[in-house]
C-alpha cells in the first residue's frame, strides 16, 4: 500500500506528464477552489450503469486514448 505522500507524488507526476506545468497548476487551483465531492459526482455520473457496461466503456476508452507522455 502506498503512503499518502507516494500517492500525491504519483498523482502530481501523472498530471505534469499529461497536462504540463501550467495546466497542472490550473487544475490544482480549480480543485482547491471548488467544493467538489468526487464520490457524489461518480454516483450521479454512473447511476444506472451496471458493472459489465461500465467495464466495456472503460476498456473502449482506454484503447482509444492510450496514455502518452507530454514533452
Amino acid at each position: 500500500m502506498l503512503s499518502n505522500v507516494e500517492i500525491m507524488d504519483k498523482g502530481i507526476n501523472c498530471l505534469l506528464e499529461s497536462l504540463g506545468t501550467v495546466e497542472t497548476e490550473q487544475f490544482i487551483s480549480l480543485i482547491m477552489r471548488e467544493k467538489f465531492d468526487y464520490t457524489k459526482w461518480a454516483q450521479q455520473r454512473f447511476a444506472g450503469i451496471d458493472s459489465a457496461e461500465f467495464n466495456k466503456v472503460a476498456v473502449a476508452y482506454a484503447q482509444a486514448n492510450s496514455f502518452q507522455k507530454k514533452n
